[in-house]
């Protein structure tokens, strides 16, 4: 089959690869009708994120029709159309019957959970095309995928709805939705996020369907500026203003009720002082992450206010200003978002016309054009904000 695979940094290539099959009871394979490249894709392509091999299948928003079921699989059949969260979860441990999904003890397997053992004292639960550390998995930016544990991943898709009203279902939906539950909105809240990428987006839309009567929006890319607008959001382009003093100034000086980091570890590195030496410090193996967006959503909370976190972060942060967040009584909420938790609700709201997530697509194409698109999103050319591949 023909997928889009990796072979380094910057270097993203449409190759024929092994097709999948069946290798557990539990699997089934889909013919991927649509898949997408998501914002956390780019930290492969920039290299950050470590133990990915050469030829690795990338891809974690996917979804398509059913082609085959293992001998253990009783919900899917041949024929239906799903979307797959990109996390793989059992369904049948300590952290999934809790609706942790995310946190699974079994879908990891055991020479990538000793690899996230080292690095970060626990194993989470393994996803699609996202390095060794969390299984090695092949992805969905191909033909075909195979889906482990297909009773407890994969959700059908009612009639009449389309690829691009529910493929986002898979990932940045459920991360931005997340985003803003954690905020415990109450009515006249305001809610900062930081980044106008798709989950920003996401999260702009949740903050509002949850009740909030401010968002704030900081970018400064045009177009996602301008998405961001479209949504409702107050936005601030923090290459022209200063970023706190506009918050302060919105707030009447209290502070946001609540900041999102939807950025994570590569925030654009001429954004202030900070973020150019977090960049220096990562280029000279003196730091893993560039955590320069979650310092200032810290400054920018009001006293007993939320830190929601969804941005990816892989290691090591320099220079948090935790007395800051210990002295003003700041609660911090973050994960990697249980997918499986949040799709019937979230489905609930895309049958009812709540929210249709399609606005974000600005870019459809074929795999073979994966590669320049990836190169297009990174370089946030041609308003390039969300792609869908159709394979």
């Amino acid at each position: 089959m023909r997928a889009l695979t990796w072979h380094g940094k910057h270097d993203i290539r449409c190759e024929s690869v092994p097709d999948p099959t069946i290798e557990a009871p539990t699997d089934a394979i889909i013919k991927v009708t649509s898949c997408a490249i998501c914002g956390s894709d780019l930290h492969l392509y920039n290299g950050v994120m470590p133990d990915m091999h050469s030829g690795d299948v990338l891809g974690h928003e996917n979804m398509g029709e059913v082609v085959e079921v293992g001998s253990g699989v009783s919900n899917l059949k041949v024929g239906d159309r799903v979307v797959v969260p990109f996390v793989i979860a059992c369904g049948e441990c300590f952290f999934c019957k809790r609706g942790a999904f995310s946190g699974c003890e079994r879908s990891n397997p055991q020479a990538s959970k000793k690899k996230a053992e080292t690095a970060w004292g626990h194993s989470p639960a393994g996803l699609f095309g996202y390095s060794h550390m969390l299984g090695g998995f092949p992805g969905g930016q191909a033909e075909y995928l195979r889906v482990p544990y297909a009773d407890v991943g994969p959700i059908k898709v009612p009639t009449g709805l389309t690829d691009e009203q529910v493929l986002f279902l898979s990932d940045i939906f459920p991360t931005g939705y997340m985003a803003a539950e954690f905020c415990d909105i109450s009515p006249g809240d305001t809610i900062a996020i930081w980044g106008c990428g798709p989950v920003g987006q996401m999260a702009i839309r949740s903050a509002f369907l949850l009740g909030a009567e401010r968002v704030i929006a900081v970018d400064t890319v045009p177009e996602r500026l301008e998405l961001a607008r479209a949504g409702g959001a107050i936005t601030i382009d923090f290459l022209d203003e200063d970023v706190y003093d506009r918050i302060q100034a919105l707030t009447n000086g209290r502070g946001a009720d609540a900041c999102i980091d939807a950025v994570g570890t590569e925030p654009l590195a001429n954004s202030s002082f900070y973020a150019m030496v977090d960049r220096v410090k990562v280029a000279t193996f003196m730091g893993t992450d560039r955590p320069h967006v979650l310092r200032q959503a810290i400054h920018c909370t009001r006293n007993f206010g939320t830190v929601s976190v969804v941005g990816v972060y892989g290691g090591f942060l320099d220079k948090i200003p935790f007395g800051s967040a210990i002295n003003r009584g700041l609660k911090f909420r973050m994960a990697q978002t249980p997918v499986q938790a949040y799709l019937p609700k979230l489905m609930g709201l895309i049958e009812n016309g709540d929210i249709d997530p399609s606005f974000v697509i600005t870019h459809t194409a074929s795999l073979e054009d994966g590669p320049d698109l990836y190169k297009m999103f990174n370089e946030k050319r041609d308003g390039c904000i969300k792609v869908v591949l159709k394979p």
